[in-house]
């Protein structure tokens, strides 16, 4: 499993980060964790607000920062 979180770096996407480790621990998940901070590459994502998080090439969340309980639903429901 390929996790990718979009955006510059700032605050919001360090807590995005943080979340999405929180949720893989929760779970017992093993996953890469990919910083995106180019915003071409980002755009090339489909992404237009950050932070977005990307999970195996589906944009799960974007222009906020998701819970890590809104994250393991999400990973949960994929799974």
């Amino acid at each position: 499993m390929i996790i990718e979180v979009c955006g510059p770096g700032c605050p919001r996407c360090q807590a995005t980060e943080k979340n999405v480790l929180q949720a893989l621990k929760e779970l017992g998940k093993e996953a890469e964790v990919v910083k995106v901070k180019d915003f071409r590459e980002i755009s090339a994502r489909g992404v237009m607000m950050t932070p977005a998080v990307i999970i195996d090439g589906v944009k799960a969340f974007e222009g906020r920062i998701p819970s890590a309980e809104e994250i393991k639903n999400w990973l949960q429901e994929k799974a």
